[in-house]
């Protein structure tokens, strides 16, 4: 026998005020989602280009390459107009190779977290700015660095930025993934490798998950590519050579350049000094001056179409 259908009353409602106050909290939520998700937009919009740095493998010298490539922009024209988000959660380094090491977040207008300003006007903003000291650890798990990049973005004051530089960890995991979700417009990704047979292998997977995530590439950076003697000018291939090159056939994307061992590279980036600013006549510094060409070629370049939806 078919049971009849039972109708709430209004007396259901009155006698279960729980139901109430779960949908009032459901709707704060979507309240605060959305306004959360509307000051995130309003933070990017003020930012022309997005540009994430990241690798398949760690010790490639990622960070050191946004450092001079940050550096490199602000030199070319972008004084005051760039910015680096170092979303490195555990490993943060931005703030020691651009001379910040020691500096702390401060409250701004609106509510919003003020970057803190380097050489150049360089905007930065770390982890790195709210730890007690250098020993102490991040221990989280991925909601948890989503939700830090997430608020790195939105709620600090970033301001009227021509190009804000994205230094991302190692490999294709919660960092690389959270700043694609939240960033739709990201311009693109360069993929910086070595010249060795380990990192080659390992850095067609960060090939491979720019793809799969429909992030634009532009290009690939090999860094610590031979080594110049600095008193005869020869020329010594270390790491081995061209890993980074056949990446680039093999896969189709273009090839940024290479960047040759500098023992000044080391020695600045532990001083907290810019090597770019400091050596101008440098070969490596002429190459980051290369590489930013390319990269201003592709950004003017890009079609409305082909921009990431």
């Amino acid at each position: 026998m078919k049971q009849p259908t039972r109708q709430v009353s209004t007396k259901d409602s009155k006698d279960n005020p729980g139901s109430h106050l779960k949908s009032d909290m459901r709707i704060d939520q979507r309240k605060e989602q959305s306004e959360e998700e509307q000051k995130l937009k309003r933070n990017l919009d003020k930012i022309k280009h997005k540009i994430a740095i990241i690798s398949g493998k760690g010790g490639v010298g990622k960070s050191t390459v946004t450092a001079n490539l940050a550096m490199a922009f602000a030199m070319n024209g972008d004084k005051n107009k760039v910015g680096v988000l170092d979303a490195d959660i555990h490993g943060p380094c931005i703030p020691k190779m651009l001379g910040l090491k020691g500096r702390t977040l401060i409250g701004g207008p609106d509510g919003l977290l003020s970057p803190v300003v380097g050489k150049l006007g360089i905007k930065v903003v770390s982890m790195d700015f709210l730890l007690p000291n250098d020993e102490a650890p991040v221990i989280w798990r991925g909601p948890l660095k989503m939700r830090a990049i997430k608020q790195f973005l939105s709620d600090v004051a970033w301001g009227n930025l021509d190009y804000l530089f994205i230094d991302l960890p190692p490999g294709t995991g919660d960092e690389p993934l959270s700043v694609a979700q939240l960033i739709p417009d990201l311009d693109g990704v360069v993929i910086v490798t070595m010249p060795s047979e380990v990192s080659e292998a390992v850095v067609k997977k960060a090939v491979s998950f720019a793809r799969q995530i429909d992030v634009p590439i532009i290009g690939i950076v090999e860094n610590m590519s031979g080594f110049v003697c600095p008193e005869c000018g020869a020329e010594v291939n270390i790491f081995r050579a061209g890993g980074g090159k056949r990446i680039a056939i093999d896969k189709s994307i273009p090839y940024l350049g290479s960047i040759p061992l500098d023992p000044n590279i080391c020695s600045d980036s532990d001083k907290g000094l810019p090597f770019i600013a400091e050596n101008k006549t440098s070969p490596a510094t002429k190459i980051f001056f290369e590489i930013v060409r390319q990269i201003e070629n592709f950004l003017q370049d890009k079609k409305p179409s082909e921009r990431r939806r």
